[in-house]
Parts: C-alpha cells; sequence; structure tokens
C-alpha cells in the first residue's frame, strides 16, 4: 500500500504527566513519532479494534511499572487536576 497523503495540524493537548512519559516511551520503542503512535491508536479505536499486539501489551505495562502509571481505563473522565477541586464536569 501507498503512503496516503494528510494535512496534519499541530495542536497543543493536555495529557496526565505519566501517561504522556508512557506513550513517548512506547513510540521511541517502536521508531515510530509520538504523532504517529497517537493517530494509530485513535485509528484502531474508532474500528473498535485494539492498537497494540500481546507482545506490546507487556511493554506497555514495562513501562507503566517504570513511570509509575498506576491509572486504567476506570480512571477515564474522572481525573482532575491538582488544586482543581472540584470542576463541575462528570
Amino acid at each position: 500500500m501507498t503512503g496516503m497523503v494528510v494535512e496534519r495540524v499541530q495542536t497543543g493537548i493536555r495529557i496526565e504527566k505519566r501517561i504522556l512519559k508512557v506513550l513517548k516511551a512506547l513510540a521511541e520503542h517502536g521508531d515510530i513519532t509520538l504523532g504517529d503512535l497517537v493517530e494509530g491508536i485513535v485509528l484502531h479505536a474508532f474500528e473498535g479494534k485494539t492498537p497494540f499486539s500481546p507482545a506490546t501489551l507487556e511493554v506497555i505495562a514495562q513501562l507503566k511499572a517504570i513511570y509509575g502509571l498506576d491509572l486504567d481505563a476506570g480512571a477515564s473522565h474522572k481525573l482532575t487536576e491538582r488544586g482543581e477541586g472540584e470542576s463541575g464536569r462528570d
């Protein structure tokens, strides 16, 4: 398959620090950019597919341990920033 031409934009997103560390390390492990990794994860998720092989999930588990990432999918939509208090969002 030949490459597909797309238009990319620079964006600034806020993301939990340890999640970002794991994502950056995983991208480095796969010798791809962080943007390519995120795009791949999102495209898989949009189709209801898992983006990671069992071997990659093992690498992720190791990286989570290294960076102290103890969050799981259950934490999604429940994270608040330090000093933020009640945000009024669910």
